[in-house]
């Protein structure tokens, strides 16, 4: 007998639980190609499989089913839901770089979750505005020179405008008692003023992360505070309280089993005891990344780690080694720079082709726009306009999945809502995405390769720069864990 739409889905619900997102994908599309009559039901698949699809990596197809959700919750006048989907949107966004569309979309859920007095919404936006601008700050550091904490203006603006939002986000889950979000906030408030230079700051932040970790028996999460404290202590100066932590991190990535954090943290303890002079040490751990990022192929870590062993050897004197990893380092380099030329001349016949077209008529044919970094939200634009436009009657024909039945076509040749988008928010987005048009006209420069194995924030290049200053001068004493640690918080916070 074939299963309905609402069957396959919640097996595909089921399998994404389970981890299995592969697997839930192809039951909820499968589901969509039954179809059903019942427009609650759809919503809810098209959300599950935009969320599936962003946990797969396939972000085209996760923006293409929160349009779907947006359009649907729009029509049957479900502003939670149209909230949501629009959340759902400005995270994906986000990860596209597509930062101030992604903060417009992240507003209107904000908007919608205040209005509604939905309290755990408006804290969920509140995180993803602050970690809209969080990862838009970061990305304006890549390739800066600056010294920690000494930022462009309009870096610190974006980083101190993310901490703004994960305090607000943090006064509001403290108020719903929501102690799992509050280790989240706590965490992205040290990441930030990390970021910032504010290493005070930050470790506070990372030691109540940790502790709420702790609490919950989260081991990634504990991991992850382990290693911002240890970033975060470098930057004062703590080189053997850094390495503790580092230390604990290690420990914690082996009991998870997670090989790319086991090697990020062999890096981290390799250049950590490099600076305590301590360098048989610092060739252990080297070596130790080095065999991991030839395990994982992360050809650029390699490269990395044979750049640490020849400087180490020098260290140590041992000049017949430190030539031998110097001339693989070289190899390596050259090898990656080639791959890397080709991929930027590729990229920059794909960008060509993008030109011409966005260099079209504003609002021309939308089928005509095929880039992939314009396409999605250029038709939300356009299909929120044309619905107010012609007579402000909603058009859902092109839904997948949707079947219209006598049952149903009420709610979808109706009036529009009265709390249609105002034209404040659709001016936004046309205003967002004529900007990143132009930004588009000509490519960004690359940031070079990644490397799995080496953390995001690669802290020795700026420890370098650091070193000359005479970090000795700018040490600075902490007090103990237990004179700052979670315990004397003033918000009185228990689980």
């Amino acid at each position: 007998m074939e299963a309905s739409c609402l069957e396959l889905a919640l097996e595909g619900e089921r399998l994404c639980k389970a981890g299995d997102f592969k697997g839930g994908t192809a039951f909820f599309e499968a589901s969509v190609q039954v179809g059903t009559e019942d427009l609650k039901t759809l919503s809810a698949i098209y959300s599950q499989l935009g969320n599936a699809y962003f946990y797969l990596k396939e972000y085209g197809k996760a923006l293409e089913y929160h349009r779907h959700d947006l359009t649907l919750a729009r029509t049957i006048g479900d502003r939670i839901g149209e909230g949501k989907a629009s959340g759902n949107l400005g995270n994906t966004l986000k990860v596209l770089g597509r930062f101030d569309e992604a903060a417009v979309c992240c507003q209107r859920h904000l908007d919608i979750s205040q209005e509604q007095g939905d309290k755990v919404g408006e804290a969920r936006a509140l995180y993803n505005i602050g970690n809209v601008f969080h990862a838009k700050g970061k990305q304006q550091l890549w390739g800066c020179t600056q010294d920690p904490g000494d930022l462009p203006p309009d870096v610190r603006d974006t980083l101190q405008r993310a901490t703004g939002f994960y305090e607000l986000n943090l006064c509001l889950v403290k108020e719903l008692g929501d102690r799992a979000a509050q280790g989240r906030a706590f965490g992205n408030l040290g990441n930030t003023h990390y970021l910032l230079g504010n290493f005070v700051e930050a470790i506070k932040f990372h030691r109540q992360r940790l502790s709420i970790a702790k609490e919950f028996g989260d081991k990634a999460a504990e991991r992850r505070a382990y290693s911002n404290l240890g970033n975060a202590l470098i930057f004062l100066g703590q080189f053997n309280t850094a390495t503790e932590y580092y230390r604990k991190t290690l420990q914690l990535s082996r009991q998870l089993k997670d090989q790319v954090m086991e090697a990020q943290a062999c890096y981290s303890l390799g250049n950590t005891y490099t600076l305590l002079q301590q360098y048989e040490r610092a060739i252990d751990y080297h070596l130790k990344h080095l065999l991991i990022a030839q395990e994982l192929t992360d050809r650029v870590g390699e490269g990395r780690a044979c750049w640490s062993l020849g400087n180490a050897y020098v260290s140590l004197g041992n000049h017949r080694q430190a030539l031998h990893y110097a001339r693989k380092h070289l190899d390596i380099s050259r090898e990656v720079t080639t791959v890397n030329f080709q991929t930027n001349i590729n990229s920059a016949k794909k960008e060509t082709s993008i030109v011409n077209i966005i260099q079209l008529p504003f609002l021309s044919d939308p089928a005509l726009i095929t880039s992939p970094q314009t396409e999605e939200l250029f038709d939300l634009i356009v299909s929120s306009q044309s619905r107010r436009l012609d007579d402000q009657r909603v058009s859902v024909s092109n839904l997948p999945g949707l079947r219209i039945t006598h049952n149903n076509l009420g709610h979808l040749c109706v009036d529009t809502d009265p709390q249609e988008p105002s034209d404040d928010f659709f001016n936004m987005l046309i205003k967002c995405q004529s900007s990143r048009i132009d930004d588009q006209r000509c490519s960004p420069p690359e940031g070079g390769p990644r490397a799995p194995t080496v953390p995001d924030e690669d802290f020795f290049s700026l420890i370098q720069r650091a070193q000359a200053k005479r970090m000795d001068e700018q040490r600075v004493h902490l007090p103990s864990e237990e004179q700052d640690g979670p315990d004397s918080d003033p918000s009185g916070d228990s689980s």
